[in-house]
């Protein structure tokens, strides 16, 4: 019987052994699961920047109105007593600010929302609606929510002697995912003659 002889191939020159094509795929695996970890985190962050923004626009729009209105109003009343008098039903929100203008009255409360699909407690708008070129109109009153996910302290209007109000809209919710989200936005607004 022959005896076959085995000969061992080895290598050629500059070619890379099993052994060490695995250990090249496990740092490019290590490496790829770090870019993609660091690629979701900015993308999160990206969305909370994104959230933050549009809800800080909300609210700068929301005050925007209060002073377009207290602007041409011709009388106001601040506080809890505000309410009597008002277009719609308040549906136990309390009244934070009533405003006469041109013979109706436009009542603000905060409490909680008409339905599910808001965030949290509401600052809602008791008054007439807007015609096509931007005028109050003639018609019925109308509820609308304008801002929602307030604090519990979340709409405050202060007052001072030289008729200045301070208005304050404060904002805190959790989105869908991450931390909590607090925003706070004011403005001040001069009401003479008040």
């Amino acid at each position: 019987m022959k005896k076959r002889l085995v000969r061992r191939r080895l290598p050629a020159e500059g070619a890379f052994s099993l052994v060490e094509l695995l250990v090249a795929l496990a740092v490019a695996l290590t490496v790829a699961a770090g870019v993609i970890q660091g690629l979701a985190g900015a993308s999160r962050s990206g969305e909370r920047l994104v959230l933050l923004l549009q809800e800080r626009q909300v609210a700068r729009r929301t005050l925007a109105l209060l002073r377009s209105e207290l602007g041409v109003s011709q009388s106001l009343q601040v506080g809890p007593g505000t309410g009597v008098g008002a277009e719609c039903t308040l549906g136990g929100r309390a009244p934070v600010l009533q405003l006469q203008t041109n013979g109706r009255r436009i009542t603000y409360s905060v409490g909680n929302p008409p339905s599910q699909i808001w965030r949290g407690r509401v600052l809602m708008r008791c008054g007439p609606a807007y015609g096509l070129s931007g005028e109050l109109s003639d018609g019925a009153a109308q509820n609308r929510v304008l801002i929602d996910g307030l604090a519990p302290e979340g709409f405050q209007v202060d007052g001072d002697a030289l008729g200045v109000l301070h208005l304050r809209l404060d904002q805190a919710f959790r989105p869908r995912s991450g931390s909590p989200v607090v925003i706070k936005t004011s403005t001040f607004v001069g009401t003479p003659g008040f």
